[in-house]
């Protein structure tokens, strides 16, 4: 079973950085994707940012120029740095991984780490 454990969240002033850590149980190279998710309240869960095996991201428009995903493969962890954060930011962030395991795609996400901006 796959593991992902989130921290790094909490609040931060509008203008402000966080960096988001998500380590794994399992080294990170085995993951084809690795990703950050978030959910404000009432809405749905939604891309951030992603991370190919090839080193391949993508971003959502809001969060391009200001967000960055990076891999440490030695630590098996995926990082969120988030600059010049916006009260628009907030929600809970969750770490994804997808695995190919006998020629499917198999999903897993951590617990969720809250990031609130606000002043």
């Amino acid at each position: 079973q796959v593991q992902l454990v989130e921290s790094g969240g909490g609040l931060v002033q509008p203008g402000g950085s966080l960096t988001l850590s998500c380590t794994a149980s399992k080294d990170v190279s085995d993951f084809t994707d690795m990703g950050w998710y978030r959910q404000a309240p009432r809405k749905p869960r939604v891309l951030v940012a992603s991370l190919s095996t090839g080193g391949s991201t993508d971003y959502a428009d809001s969060v391009k120029g200001r967000f960055s995903i990076s891999r440490d493969v030695a630590n098996n962890s995926v990082y969120l740095r988030m600059n010049s954060l916006m009260p628009e930011d907030t929600a809970v962030y969750y770490c994804k991984a997808d695995r190919l395991v006998a020629g499917r795609v198999m999903r897993y996400w951590g617990q969720g780490t809250q990031v609130t901006v606000s002043s």
